[in-house]
């Protein structure tokens, strides 16, 4: 027998075995180019998480389509340009859009002699950009401002493109502006949200909207969602759809400055609403129907694991920065990641949604039975400004919702400082709704319930109808029943426990 050739590994052969081994015993902490067996041994990723709470469908039998859960999500936002100063480059961006025609600037009678209109029109000037402005914008708008607003547009010129420059209730006007000056011959309901209106989808391309926020609030400047009164019915309502986001949201934290405390208060009370309920709303794979064309897909989805990102970031800064904000007016800091809080929950909400405490808010603003006006809003009319109505009914709202998912509820309160490691999971909402009341109490010159804004249990039976129209926004609540006597008496309970926390 033959003596046994022993093979002297060349060179390169060592290397590559040392590379081998230094991967599986030091693996990178990029997962894509570590341990191969990386991707058998992983933790489970939250897309299967979500994927898990979906049923699966195994043989090709007949199903009613109305039932069929979603499967998908859609991530939309409007491009963002952050900084000191951007306000001044919008003259640029819309000379860069190469269009003919005049810009339609839209904005109210106080942002109108604001220094962030000031930047505006000098941008525009330099450019040589004609211009037509339009001040008279309603704060917390009304379908009569609105109309008004649409038919200064449709008769006013042909413009090419809306520059909206103020709060939501700026940029959400300007959106509808925008839209019904492309549908001229559509009547105003064609495109409200259903049930209230047909909740015709937007299928033809608009024109651009350039987004200037001077508030830290809404995140308008991200969304396709514009809202406002609808005065006949008590109630709030809006148009969502994806084509009505902006072009581009110039996001200039030096045009918040002016804002009063009590304006900053609210707004970023909106922010805190809107980072919450989107984390807490439904999966989006719980959501039915399942759109039989993507372009019936609802901006709102449900949670999904990148708005997550977005909702808990913008949670963690509010409740950092916000009462800095408000207590600081030259607080430059606060003032600035407030505004990107706004934005980062404006992604956030804008393709999870939102559900009770603005479903709720709603008729809670429209109403006003007792013609409530917040200290610090200078407005000639009564108001119960967007954030109060939302917040007034958060601990109420998150004490309830917390039985559908413990863990994100209390993920919501370690945001807020409290230490979780003890705490039962059946505790969950009972301490996510002391953690927000306490922080409303230290904000200061927040109503401690419904009763500090004028209503009272002989009221609650017209919240609940006025809450009941509002199908876009309570389909993604957890916990909510789908039996409509069942969610009455549900809304009922909830507005009950709203009146004082």
């Amino acid at each position: 027998m033959s003596a046994a050739i022993r093979v002297v590994p060349s060179r390169a052969a060592r290397a590559v075995n040392l590379l081998k081994t230094v991967q599986y015993t030091h693996p990178p902490s990029c997962p894509c180019h570590s341990n191969p067996g990386y991707h058998q041994n992983q933790t489970r990723s939250a897309v299967s998480r979500y994927n898990d709470r979906t049923s699966r469908r195994n043989y090709a039998t007949p199903q009613d389509t109305s039932q069929l859960k979603e499967y998908a999500f859609e991530m939309a936002a409007s491009s963002v340009r952050f900084g000191p100063g951007v306000t001044q480059e919008v003259g640029m961006d819309i000379a860069n859009l190469n269009l003919s025609g005049t810009v339609a600037v839209v904005t109210d009678s106080t942002v109108e002699k604001l220094d962030a209109m000031r930047q505006v029109r000098e941008s525009l000037d330099r450019e040589g950009i004609k211009y037509k402005i339009f001040n008279k914008v309603k704060v917390e708008p009304k379908d009569y401002s609105v109309k008004e607003a649409i038919d200064w547009a449709r008769t006013t010129g042909d413009y090419s493109v809306y520059l909206a420059v103020g709060g939501g209730s700026v940029i959400d006007t300007a959106k509808l502006m925008n839209l019904y000056s492309v549908y001229k011959d559509a009547d105003f309901m064609d495109f409200v949200n259903a049930p209230l209106g047909k909740g015709r989808p937007v299928d033809r391309k608009l024109h651009p909207l350039i987004a200037v926020p001077t508030t830290a609030g809404t995140g308008s400047e991200t969304t396709g969602t514009a809202i406002f009164d609808l005065v006949a019915k008590k109630s709030k309502t809006g148009i969502a759809h994806r084509n009505l986001k902006p072009y581009l949201g110039i996001c200039d934290p030096l045009n918040t400055r002016t804002m009063p405390s009590a304006v900053k208060a609210s707004s970023g009370l909106d922010v805190l609403c809107h980072a919450l309920e989107s984390y807490t709303a439904i999966p989006f794979n719980e959501r039915t129907p399942r759109p039989t064309n993507p372009i019936l897909r609802p901006a709102y989805q449900g949670a999904n694991p990148i708005s997550d990102i977005f909702s808990l970031n913008a949670l963690r800064q509010t409740v950092k920065y916000l009462p800095r904000s408000v207590k600081d007016p030259e607080d430059v800091e606060a003032q600035t990641e407030m505004l990107l809080a706004a934005t980062l929950a404006g992604v956030g909400f804008g393709n999870a949604g939102v559900h009770l405490c603005h479903g709720m808010s709603y008729p809670i603003s429209s109403q006003n039975i007792a013609s409530y006006k917040h200290a610090g809003y200078d407005v000639p009319h009564p108001i119960i400004p967007h954030g109060v109505s939302v917040a007034v009914t958060a601990p109420a709202v998150f004490k309830f919702t917390a039985a559908s998912n413990p863990t994100r509820h209390l993920a919501a309160a370690e945001a807020f400082g409290v230490d979780i490691s003890n705490v039962k999971r059946e505790s969950a909402g009972e301490v996510l709704a002391e953690a927000i009341a306490k922080f409303l109490a230290d904000l200061g010159d927040q109503p401690a319930g419904l009763k500090a804004l004028g209503f009272g249990r002989e009221h609650v039976e017209q919240l609940v109808e006025g809450t009941i129209p509002q199908a876009r926004v309570l389909m993604l609540a957890p916990g909510l029943a789908k039996e409509l006597q069942a969610e009455r008496e549900q809304l009922g309970r909830l507005f009950e426990s709203a009146l004082e926390h």
